[in-house]
């Protein structure tokens, strides 16, 4: 009994999912547990692997978006019957047999797209249709290369670099185009009656000076300009294009449109710092046997979720005509990769002690760098934090995550110092970032939120009650 490829579905909230790239080429052999795709949906990328050992056959081309649970596959075993039409396949979909090769001539009769009528449509993936949008590509003149003469993203991106690499012709100079000729130069050439067009320039790039305005006013020819020192010769590189796509897309979509419909304020406050480098010093000292690390970054989500409980209008979804205060603190915490940004979201973050709060980071933190969180695992959140610390930055202004109204940016720990009376004390301080909604809230409460987090830091004893 041959093996079904599902379309997995990674949560309650996934609608949709797009079998971006088969690593497995129809036909071929696969073993148990190797990567099979790669799956896309609106806020994750993962590999699927396989859950059986055989022959793998598409019922789906790569860049297809089905429902969660569709089979878009099969794995049959080894001497396993591969019927002549795969179960599930269209009438005249796919074969149980990846074709034959033929000779050249037939092959190219096989291959060739069928001819269209002027005004049908054309054939193409999705991804290929986004991105002929996005390089100004005509689907029309593009060679299709897949199935049934679709057009592939491939085959866009072919077609385009063919247009760049093909001569520009030269544009011809317009008759009575002003020479170039510096400002001075003009008021001379009209004051003398001077004809621009009749004089040669010997200034930067062939340019007219006034000089030689008035040696052609004179009548005599202007003096050769001394020849420059020959430059090295520029090394010439091409550019590159990078079609926006998957994760990269979804957060530009999504960033775009957080700034464009709420109105966000950002605002900063300096925090001192000595009792938390001191506590986390003994918390990883008392933790060590169990490998549990705390960062700052725990510590502040541990803040900001006491600090949600006191202020509860910054632990809301504004939705347009009502605000929902939510009764549960579930903290986001904004995880960079490679390919985008994922948020992973620890829940009930006021209700857990630190110990597990920097255990549960850590957890997700791994999922995220390993491709494999699920879409529940980023799906709740009532307030998010972001850090850049690790990075040298002392201030910056974090993006919402709508409908949440706050997200708070976490800087660097740094050196600073602090008066007392008239002598200098020097002390550990960082700066902490606050974006927020003014339509949820104002500057008042959204400041009050904020100088609660950080008493809450200044006297971190309060974050182990």
């Amino acid at each position: 009994m041959p093996t079904e490829i599902y379309m997995m579905k990674l949560g309650m909230t996934m609608t949709e999912g797009t079998v971006a790239e088969w690593h497995i080429p129809d036909g071929g052999e696969v073993k148990l547990g190797e990567d099979l795709y790669r799956l896309e949906t609106e806020k994750v990328e993962m590999e699927v692997e396989a859950e059986a050992a055989g022959i793998v056959r598409h019922l789906v081309p790569a860049e297809t978006t089905v429902d969660p649970g569709d089979v878009v596959g099969w794995i049959y075993a080894a001497g396993e019957e591969i019927p002549d039409v795969l179960p599930g396949a269209p009438a005249g979909g796919a074969s149980a047999a990846p074709a034959e090769a033929e000779p050249a001539a037939a092959a190219e009769a096989e291959t060739a797209a069928p001819a269209r009528a002027e005004g049908e449509r054309v054939p193409a993936s999705p991804a290929a249709r986004r991105l002929a949008k996005e390089l100004g590509v005509d689907l029309a003149a593009v060679t299709a290369t897949g199935p049934r003469g679709r057009v592939t993203e491939d085959d866009v991106r072919s077609a385009h670099e063919a247009a760049a690499a093909a001569p520009a012709a030269a544009p011809a100079a317009a008759a009575g185009t002003p020479a170039p000729a510096s400002p001075l130069a003009r008021k001379r050439a009209e004051a003398l009656g001077v004809d621009l067009s009749t004089v040669a320039g010997t200034g930067p790039g062939g340019r007219i000076t006034k000089e030689d305005v008035e040696a052609a006013a004179s009548g005599g020819a202007p003096a050769a300009a001394p020849a420059a020192a020959a430059a090295p010769p520029a090394v010439a590189r091409d550019d590159e294009v990078m079609a926006v796509r998957g994760m990269r897309k979804v957060i530009a979509e999504r960033m775009y449109a957080s700034l464009q419909e709420t109105a966000q304020l950002t605002m900063d406050m300096d925090v001192a710092m000595d009792d938390c480098v001191k506590l986390r010093g003994q918390l990883i000292e008392e933790w060590s046997d169990d490998g549990v690390r705390p960062s700052y970054t725990d510590i502040v989500m541990k803040a900001a979720a006491k600090a949600l409980r006191d202020h509860p209008r910054m632990n809301a979804q504004f939705l347009g005509t009502e605000m929902n205060l939510r009764g549960e603190v579930h903290v986001g915490m904004a995880v960079a990769l490679d390919e985008g940004l994922v948020v992973p979201v620890v829940r009930n973050v006021d209700q857990i002690d630190l110990k597990a709060i920097a255990q549960e980071s850590s957890r997700l933190a791994g999922l995220a760098r390993e491709g494999k969180l699920g879409l529940d695992d980023m799906a709740g959140g009532t307030f998010t934090v972001s850090t850049l610390g690790m990075f040298g930055v002392d201030s910056f202004t974090p993006i919402l995550n709508p409908p949440e109204v706050g997200i708070l940016g976490v800087n660097r720990l740094r050196d600073d110092v602090r008066w007392e009376g008239e002598r200098p004390v020097r002390q550990k301080a960082m700066t902490l970032s606050l974006t927020w909604d003014h339509r949820a809230l104002d500057g008042a409460p959204a400041a009050q939120f904020l100088a609660s987090v950080r008493d809450y830091l200044e006297a971190p004893f309060r974050l182990l009650v």
